[in-house]
């Protein structure tokens, strides 16, 4: 991590983080592990009626910057359908933290892990148009 003065979002999301805990009404939790380290996250994901993510939390056991990489992850899939989600890439999450120290890149691949598992778990809904629906 670099100063506390600094106005790099990586402190600032390790300093304050952003939607931390449990999200009591989510529609689906995944849990997802970096074994060489020992970090583990819990990625809490509530869609809305359109398919989008309404609400997100996240807790991590680990490092600092699986702190910050959980909760600019929040921020980054609020709003966002499953397709949008599976767009994301490792390098968009990076790139949101600013000036990321490469040995913690660890904690990027932690938080995108938790997005593709969400991916996979994500069941849509009613409202949500299928791929497969003909128009």
């Amino acid at each position: 991590m670099t100063s506390k003065n600094s106005d790099n979002p990586l402190d600032e999301h390790f300093l304050q983080p952003r939607n931390t805990g449990v999200l009591e009404d989510a529609d689906f939790t995944v849990r997802v592990e970096n074994p060489v380290c020992g970090d583990l996250m819990d990625l809490h994901v509530r869609h809305g009626p359109d398919g989008r993510v309404d609400a997100c939390r996240f807790q991590v056991y680990g490092c600092p910057a699986a702190i910050a990489a959980g909760s600019m992850l929040t921020e980054l899939v609020v709003g966002k359908s499953c397709e949008e989600l599976r767009a994301l890439r490792r390098d968009d999450l990076l790139e949101s933290l600013g000036d990321f120290p490469r040995r913690q890149v660890h904690a990027v691949h932690l938080a995108y892990d938790a997005v593709e598992a969400v991916c996979e778990t994500w069941k849509p809904i009613k409202s949500e148009p299928s791929s497969s629906d003909e128009p």
